[in-house]
């Protein structure tokens, strides 16, 4: 499994790196009915964000719940560090959905 991984990772870098060698152009067609790549790419960065969002934020809410388990005396402490890190993960999604804005004229 680990070898799949690294093998996917590194195909994913790779397209990454000639993806835009690929699609570069001098201008736009004539026409004007060239291709949004920009709306394009920041559809996909906001479904990479979502993605990681919620397996970020399932491993965390698993974590906490082992470790209310675990020790239930420190429950209100690990319930606050919960809901700290729920925001720093939540956060990414709302700053990839702003910059996605931003970008998509």
């Amino acid at each position: 499994m680990n070898k799949k991984y690294a093998l996917f990772l590194l195909a994913a870098i790779v397209l990454c790196v000639f993806a835009p060698a690929a699609f570069a152009a001098d201008e736009a067609p004539a026409s004007g009915g060239g291709t949004n790549w920009v709306a394009i790419t920041a559809g996909f960065s906001m479904a990479i964000a979502s993605a990681g969002c919620g397996l970020a934020q399932g491993k965390a809410s698993a974590g906490a719940s082992e470790a209310i388990a675990r020790n239930p005396g420190a429950a209100k402490m690990i319930q606050n560090m919960f809901i700290l890190a729920m925001v720093l993960i939540e956060s990414m999604a709302l700053y990839t959905f702003a910059t996605m804005f931003i970008r998509v004229k």
